[in-house]
């Protein structure tokens, strides 16, 4: 059983879910993206995703293009993003997956990112860009090196690629509940509740919901139904308006929302 599927078993055992929570690597500044991480942890996050900024975040919503491009423009280089793996891990015990479009991994090379994802205590890799049936490098990579890797389920995904995802998936598979960029909502959309029964109808033993995740309430209400609670957008945009401080105080009120 890896990291990330411990800390989902512990929380389901504890009678929650996990609330996993995403950062970009290098904003505002690359030691401001690790210390607000670690302060996530520190604070009731079970499970943190860094994201590696990419020049073309075609799914990414408003808050975290706009910070991934301040990170691009103050000269982010994936390099960094192993090192902040690395630097987190060291000062907390939560697992820390990588999340990234795929175009980079193929530029880094698949195996050598395997490998120093690997060497720098990650726990594995989230590829909303890459399918399962185009995965078999990265499968292959990833077995080597005994890193997760979670693929993504939609709305609008066939049975067929549901079962994909399940099979092809260790950790949990991600349940898009919108389609359409990431961002806050009011409402977290009810379609997630139809694509996390689909996957469960297709052997899916762990799941987390992501994509306008924002409150407390939307946690819990995720919660009942899923493994894990998804939050990014509105991380970032506590972290870009009030610094660590006002991330670490967001992340501790939505931990509530798992109790």
């Amino acid at each position: 059983m890896s990291a990330v599927e411990q800390a989902i078993r512990a929380r389901r055992e504890a009678g929650s879910g996990a609330l996993v929570a995403y950062l970009p690597v290098g904003f505002p500044t690359l030691d401001d993206s690790i210390a607000a991480a670690i302060a996530l942890v520190e604070n009731g996050v079970d499970i943190l995703e860094l994201g590696l900024p990419y020049s073309d975040p075609v799914m990414d919503g408003p808050a975290i293009q706009k910070a991934t491009q301040t990170a691009l423009q103050n000269g982010f280089r994936l390099r960094d993003g192993f090192t902040a793996v690395e630097k987190v891990r060291a000062a907390v015990d939560a697992p820390v997956l990588v999340m990234t479009y795929w175009n980079p991994v193929l530029q880094y090379g698949v195996d050598r990112f395997a490998a120093d994802l690997a060497s720098a205590g990650g726990a594995g890799l989230i590829t909303p860009d890459l399918i399962p049936d185009e995965a078999s490098d990265w499968m292959a990579a990833s077995e080597a090196h005994d890193l997760d890797r979670v693929f993504l389920a939609a709305p609008s995904s066939s049975d067929a690629r549901m079962r994909q995802a399940v099979e092809a998936s260790r950790g949990f598979v991600y349940a898009v509940s919108t389609m359409g960029i990431t961002g806050a909502r009011s409402d977290v959309d009810a379609a997630a509740r139809g694509v996390v029964s689909r996957l469960r109808d297709a052997g899916c033993t762990s799941t987390c919901v992501g994509l306008g995740i924002s409150t407390a309430d939307q946690v819990r209400d995720v919660l009942s139904y899923a493994d894990g609670a998804i939050v990014g957008s509105r991380l970032v945009a506590a972290l870009s308006e009030g610094g660590v401080t006002e991330a670490a105080r967001v992340a501790a009120d939505l931990a509530t929302g798992t109790r």
